[in-house]
């Protein structure tokens, strides 16, 4: 089953266009990374399949339900009650973590589920502990973002992501405002959750962590999709961007 299906999507801001007919779909349980130099796209990319953006041309659905499609000439999105339904159906967890400073580790996982969601509040809070244990952090519940590391506050947006039940997860730099050690902490939580069969689409410059968790790679470049392929043939192409591309992510592979 497709969970996420993009076809065609352009996007442009002013006169710089950013997405150049841009397709790609993405199966249930599978892991998706995005990689490419820093302008080609991949955030972008990701903002508009979760709506942070609108696209300028193109359409995309998720399980069927479309969400934005081209109508005489423009891109019209669904209703508002039927985005909603369609938002439901996946979890962002931002590069800065974005945990609301004010409430406690809790009611930044609980919060959405209960208000947003409406479901039972003791059944909510039952699985956030169960996803701070999941994380490492059953001590942090009463914490607030302010007195966590960096690699804690990111395991909490993490947690806060799944405490919605979504279907996928994307995953946007997820470890770019990390130190080493604390990044090592964060990609271990992501690759359980493979483990686990989430689908996700990370976008990331952690080449070796792309390359042993993921189904499919994809290289942006220059706003267009040059190669979306297995792991292995991404790291053994004749590609030359891509070739230059990888030697010079620290460390290379």
């Amino acid at each position: 089953m497709k969970v996420l299906e993009m076809n065609h999507i352009k996007k442009r801001f002013g006169d710089l266009e950013v997405l150049r007919d841009i397709s790609f779909s993405v199966e249930e349980g599978e892991v998706v990374s995005i990689i490419g130099p820093s302008g080609s796209g991949k955030s972008t990319l990701l903002r508009c399949a979760v709506m942070l953006e609108k696209i300028d041309g193109g359409a995309f659905s998720y399980i069927g339900e479309k969400a934005a499609w081209e109508k005489d000439g423009s891109v019209v999105y669904a209703d508002k009650k039927k985005i909603k339904e369609i938002k439901s159906n996946f979890g962002l967890v931002f590069q800065s973590f974005n945990l609301f400073p004010h409430y406690t580790v809790m009611k930044n996982i609980t919060d959405a589920p209960i208000n947003v969601q409406k479901r039972n509040k003791s059944e909510v809070m039952e699985e956030a502990l169960v996803l701070l244990e999941q994380m490492g952090l059953s001590d942090k519940a009463d914490s607030y973002p302010y007195q966590l590391s960096g690699g804690q506050a990111q395991r909490v947006a993490i947690a806060r992501a799944l405490a919605l039940r979504p279907k996928m997860v994307f995953f946007d730099e997820p470890t770019s405002a990390l130190d080493p050690e604390l990044t090592g902490e964060v990609l271990k939580v992501i690759k359980s959750l493979t483990e686990m069969h989430m689908t996700m689409v990370i976008v990331t410059h952690e080449m070796k962590f792309a390359h042993d968790i993921s189904d499919r790679m994809i290289f942006m470049d220059e706003g267009v999709i040059v190669k979306d392929c297995s792991p292995e043939h991404m790291f053994n192409s004749d590609n030359q961007r891509l070739n230059a591309f990888i030697g010079k992510i620290e460390g290379g592979y």
